[in-house]
């Protein structure tokens, strides 16, 4: 059951920006994040991954940026895809040659 909200990327664009502007009127990110987590409606731990998302994205932080994780899921769907795609052909091909192999030997 998932209990988790969606939220729009608006709202999380928005929040992060607020993080990094009020950065500085608080005593750490952490206080910052705490403080606007609040006031947007979400938990702190999740504006604290869309932050450091941000900053990967943004090339401030070591890590996969959001259009790189969203290559690798695709390369991933895709390589599931032909798996699927190969087991299936391969299960085609020795169905046709065992009928092959039984059409030969009946008189």
């Amino acid at each position: 059951m998932k209990t988790s909200k969606s939220y729009s990327p608006e709202v999380r664009a928005r929040a992060v920006r607020m993080v990094f502007e009020h950065e500085g009127e608080h005593a750490s990110q952490w206080a910052a994040i705490a403080s606007i987590a609040g006031k947007i409606g979400c938990t702190p731990e999740a504006l604290r991954l869309w932050v450091r998302q941000a900053e990967r994205d943004a090339g401030g932080r070591a890590g996969p940026t959001s259009a790189e994780s969203e290559r690798v899921k695709a390369l991933e769907r895709e390589n599931r895809e032909l798996r699927q795609a190969n087991e299936i052909l391969r299960k085609a091909s020795a169905y046709f040659a065992q009928a092959e192999l039984d059409r030969r030997f009946k008189p």
